[in-house]
């Protein structure tokens, strides 16, 4: 997933957000709906998100230091996760507490036509913001669905953004939906509703949101094809005769890490093999681009160990088997 893909939505969402949270508070001002406070916070808390989007991609740019000698790609994870945060605090449990108030203490809309007229406007302006963000994932979804490209995609920017979107949206129809039926009932107590109902949204979404960041800033491996890809680059059929365990982890979106433990052939000189390892480091990256950290560390296959699953060089998590004694357990695509 390209950073300037994440970039062009992030800013697209960006400045639909301001405009259309100048609005609702315009409105709210005129008209006392409820709904319209909490739509005015949530897009004020989506526009804080989008920055926050903005200064994880700077930050991620800098330089590796030695005391982070492997750069500083998961800046864009950090701030993805803090985005869950503020759209669950800021945005979901306002909206639940304001929900509740106005449930409690109802009271009449005024100048229904604010309300009603902003949140056509920004239905349109979001829909324009989802748009573009559909557009830019489409470029690098493939063929996963929906839910799987959320779950699976190591750079956090379009998945937030895509869901940010479809909440606003949502919000907005509960929103419209409440101050309908407020105005038709003449009863304030439906403006309440959807304005509960929205911040009962934002928390699901803010939940989701912090789930699916959290697996990446654990770390998470390389997808299954990559996987497959660096371990054809690696062999070569003369020195290089099979990947006896690797590892792969995500140092950021765009940068990957490969350690593994190759096998060699036993009579092989150590010019031959550092000549091979090199080979196969112009391999690894030729095949995976994103695979700029590679650590390849040689050894002899021994059948017998092979056979008797006692291979010493087994990394921890190897199930049994493979060129060390069966088939290396190999990262699957579940998801964050």
């Amino acid at each position: 997933m390209s950073a300037s893909g994440g970039t062009k939505a992030i800013v697209a969402a960006l400045g639909a957000n301001l405009a259309i949270a100048v609005a609702k508070f315009v409105a709210f001002l005129f008209s006392g709906s409820s709904s319209m406070l909490a739509e005015s916070v949530h897009s004020v808390a989506d526009s804080g998100n989008q920055g926050l989007l903005l200064l994880g991609g700077k930050k991620a740019q800098r330089e590796a230091t030695p005391q982070h000698p492997f750069g500083y790609g998961r800046e864009r994870y950090i701030y993805a996760f803090l985005v869950s945060i503020v759209l669950f605090s800021v945005g979901g449990m306002f909206a639940v507490y304001e929900g509740y108030e106005k449930i409690k203490h109802p009271h009449e809309i005024e100048a229904w036509y604010w309300p009603v007229g902003v949140l056509v406007f920004a239905i349109v302006a979001e829909g324009f913001s989802f748009r573009t963000a559909i557009k830019e994932s489409n470029q690098t979804r493939g063929s996963l669905s929906w839910r799987d490209f959320v779950r699976r995609a190591k750079a956090p920017e379009l998945p937030v953004v895509l869901l940010e979107d479809l909440g606003a949206l949502i919000g907005l129809v509960l929103a419209l939906a409440g101050v309908g039926l407020a105005l038709a009932t003449g009863n304030g107590v439906w403006d309440g509703i959807g304005t509960l109902c929205i911040g009962i949204l934002l928390i699901i979404i803010a939940i989701v949101l912090a789930a699916e960041t959290k697996s990446l800033l654990l770390g998470e491996a390389a997808g299954a094809d990559q996987v497959e890809k660096i371990k054809a680059a690696v062999v070569d059929g003369d020195t290089v005769t099979g990947v006896i365990h690797m590892r792969t982890l995500h140092l950021g979106p765009e940068e990957l890490l490969v350690a593994a433990k190759i096998a060699v052939q036993h009579d092989d000189t150590a010019t031959e093999v550092a000549n091979a390892i090199n080979a196969a480091e112009s391999r690894i990256r030729a095949a995976v681009p994103i695979a700029r950290v590679i650590y390849l560390e040689p050894d002899i296959f021994s059948e017998a160990a092979a056979a008797a699953g006692t291979n010493p060089g087994k990394a921890p998590g190897d199930a049994p088997g493979g060129i060390d004694g069966g088939t290396p357990d190999t990262p699957t695509e579940s998801g964050h």
